[in-house]
């Protein structure tokens, strides 16, 4: 048995173009800055403050949907400091609304700064197989297409498209 299979997580989770705003009056929004000390296809060591709270996450590469992720809360102090002075650059800023749809809460990312006008909808799912339906304002999948990666935002930001 594995140390870490007490303590590791699945991540899989499908990501969606967003066609309007319709999710605003009906969600919870939060402020996320987060930023990468390492953002390789292999693995990534991300570094986010998320409203009152920071977390440093570290995942491996995606297979399918489906990828492992280490999540551990660490200082905002902490925090504040490596996103200022050790993560790649620029970091990602973006104001998360969650919005509860039929048993899933999907979270839509609206990005500011670098990647202003980028507007990502996503939904974690218990196994690749779970059975969703998409609210209205949602366009086409964009899973498999590495540009909509945040960490891959950090290289070639929205406003280069």
């Amino acid at each position: 048995m594995c140390f870490f299979e007490d303590i590791m997580a699945i991540e899989i989770e499908r990501k969606f173009l967003v066609k309007n705003h319709d999710y605003r009056p009906l969600s919870e929004q939060i402020y996320i800055h987060q930023g990468y000390i390492c953002a390789e296809k292999e693995r990534v060591v991300r570094v986010r403050i998320y409203g009152e709270k920071a977390f440093i996450t570290i995942k491996n590469a995606s297979i399918g949907f489906s990828r492992d992720e280490f999540e551990y809360e660490i200082p905002i102090n902490d925090a504040k400091f490596l996103l200022q002075n050790i993560c790649l650059h620029p970091t990602i800023e973006k104001i998360r609304y969650k919005f509860p749809y039929k048993g899933f809460v999907w979270e839509i990312d609206e990005f500011r700064g670098e990647n202003e006008g980028l507007i990502i909808a996503e939904i974690e799912l218990e196994s690749e197989q779970t059975y969703f339906e998409k609210p209205d304002f949602i366009a086409e999948e964009v899973t498999n297409d590495t540009r909509y990666y945040n960490a891959n935002l950090i290289k070639n930001p929205f406003k280069n498209w």
